[in-house]
């Protein structure tokens, strides 16, 4: 696999730590801005190189910014943009013809709960993940004649540093920050806790399955129940 990111410590590191369990090169990292078609050649490029075909995609860079709405400079909203929506669309665009040359394969958009529903303060988000959203039913369409299925994963809160900014320095965060935040996910998920990163990984591992073989198109909610409804309980 290759993996793509613009953080190149971590993203070596990741790449390393896969490669040396198995004593093999089963990873490689390639620094990625989503939002450079040149980057997107470039991984590509590298995936052929390494490994003499593309056969599939995940689409999962994001950034998040709480903001007001009709607060959020222009910048801001088109910064979100850039990376959430133009990114995914150069992710397809770029890895679509290569998989089709492959045989057929899978695309996994990483969209979100907030692009099924709205939540207040989180605009240029929320508005990038409902068009990726789109992206998806779009491309599941158009790429079926090629036996590539697209489906996207939209996850509510995930136990991250985008979610929860405190994890990028835990020992900075207060033993009563750190209860509040668990407070706050007891009182509003119904599963009673945010969700954890391998959760998400393994519902993206399923849609690049045959397991999944009959399924394209489809916007699967990962998060708790928090969009079932709401508890009075």
């Amino acid at each position: 696999m290759v993996l793509g990111d613009v953080l190149d410590e971590q993203g070596a590191a990741v790449a390393k730590e896969i490669t040396g369990e198995h004593g093999e090169d089963r990873a490689r990292y390639v620094r990625l801005d989503v939002g450079r078609e040149e980057d997107w050649a470039a991984a590509v490029a590298l995936a052929k190189e390494a490994f003499g075909r593309v056969d599939g995609l995940v689409n999962n860079a994001g950034i998040l910014r709480f903001n007001e709405l009709t607060a959020t400079p222009l910048e801001e909203f088109e910064q979100v943009v850039r990376v959430n929506q133009v990114g995914a669309f150069l992710g397809i665009k770029a890895v679509a013809p290569e998989i089709g040359e492959a045989g057929g394969g899978t695309i996994v958009n990483t969209s979100s709960y907030t692009g099924v529903t709205g939540m207040a303060y989180v605009g240029a988000y929320a508005a990038t993940k409902a068009a990726v959203l789109g992206l998806t039913r779009v491309a599941a369409l158009e790429l079926a004649a090629r036996n590539i299925r697209v489906n996207a994963v939209c996850p509510g809160a995930v136990d991250t540093p985008m979610a929860n900014p405190g994890l990028l320095d835990p020992a900075g965060m207060t033993e009563e920050a750190r209860e509040a935040m668990a407070d706050l996910y007891r009182r509003v998920v119904p599963l009673g806790r945010v969700g954890r990163p391998e959760e998400i990984a393994r519902l993206a591992l399923f849609l690049t399955s045959e397991d999944s073989s009959y399924i394209t198109g489809q916007p699967f909610v990962i998060d708790g129940g928090w969009t079932a409804g709401v508890s009075i309980l």
